[in-house]
Parts: C-alpha cells; sequence; structure tokens
C-alpha cells in the first residue's frame, strides 16, 4: 500500500454516498442479497417478490427474478456466491448500521444507497459463457443497470483463455 493512494472516500461522502436511482448489476457469482449489509441496498422485482412461485408475474420472460436472476441454472433461484457477494458489499454495503462493511456507494444508512441486482454468470468460479454473460448484461440493462460490476477474476495462466471463452480480444 501506498499513502495517499485510495479512493479518498470520505471527501467523496461530503457530496454524496449513494444514490437509490442508480442501479448496479453484480454479474459474477451470485450475491447474498439478505445478508444484513446487503437486503436494503438490493434491487426487487415487486412484482415477482408478491406473485405466485413459479410464474412470470411481470411477463418479462424471466420466473421469478426477485433480485435478480442466475443465467447459469437459467432460474430466478440466485445462489449466494462468496466473490459476487463480496464484490457486492465493497459497492452497496449498508454504511452506519455497525454491521460488517462500509460499501462505497452503500448511502449514509438512511435507505439511500445505491441499488444491486444480482446477476449470476459464474458458478465454482467458471463462466457460464458468452450466451448467458450476454443475456445477464442484457437482462440488467433491461431492469435500469446503468453501472455493470464485472470482477472477473482469474489465475493468471486463465485470463486468455477465458477471454477466448467470452470471445473478448484481450
Amino acid at each position: 500500500a501506498k499513502a495517499g493512494a485510495d479512493t479518498d472516500l470520505f471527501n467523496a461522502w461530503r457530496y454524496t454516498a449513494g444514490d437509490r436511482r442508480v442501479v448496479v448489476a453484480v454479474i459474477d457469482g451470485g450475491v447474498m442479497y439478505d445478508r444484513p449489509d446487503l437486503a436494503a441496498n438490493m434491487w426487487v422485482n415487486e412484482a415477482e417478490k408478491n406473485g405466485k412461485s413459479g410464474t412470470d408475474d411481470d411477463g418479462n420472460g424471466y420466473v421469478d427474478d426477485i433480485y435478480g436472476y442466475n443465467f447459469v441454472s437459467n432460474s430466478g433461484k440466485v445462489t449466494a456466491d462468496s466473490h459476487g457477494t463480496h464484490v457486492a458489499g465493497t459497492v452497496a454495503a449498508v454504511n452506519n448500521n455497525g454491521i460488517g462493511v462500509c460499501g462505497v456507494a452503500g448511502g449514509s444508512g438512511k435507505g439511500d444507497g445505491v441499488r444491486i441486482i444480482s446477476c449470476q454468470i459464474m458458478s465454482n468460479g467458471e463462466p457460464a459463457g458468452p450466451g448467458p454473460t450476454a443475456k445477464a448484461i442484457e437482462y440488467a440493462a433491461d431492469r435500469g443497470a446503468c453501472v455493470l460490476q464485472n470482477s472477473w477474476g482469474f489465475g493468471a495462466g486463465q485470463i486468455a483463455e477465458k477471454l477466448n471463452v467470452l470471445h473478448i480480444k484481450p
């Protein structure tokens, strides 16, 4: 670490600590949406949450997508993953609640943090592939996400191979 080489959040937080209008899609492993640090800042599809299980209550083509969607299993059941949850916390863990960590844009603790939508494209650290990943990005954009968090960590020897799988040029 180098002194001064940080995000200088204390100065940034003088202006804003988050904004509910901002939806950030975590395109990664699934987010633990009921974690106390994250629950208040999760994007929620109210039609699905208050609808009938196993039914596409909002007619968007995705059944039971309450907190996002699992593009690995093609279901509304987001499977909590340590990495997806970790990066969601870095972005939007609720601040000033005395629990866990503070998110960069988690708000002031008064319900004003950015909202996280979980777009699960990884299972056991392996990507679902280019088709599901493209669908996850489209899904996120269609639900109002204006920021995509893509922390696709791979071992140094795997990066080129993984980029080729996703048809992305390094």
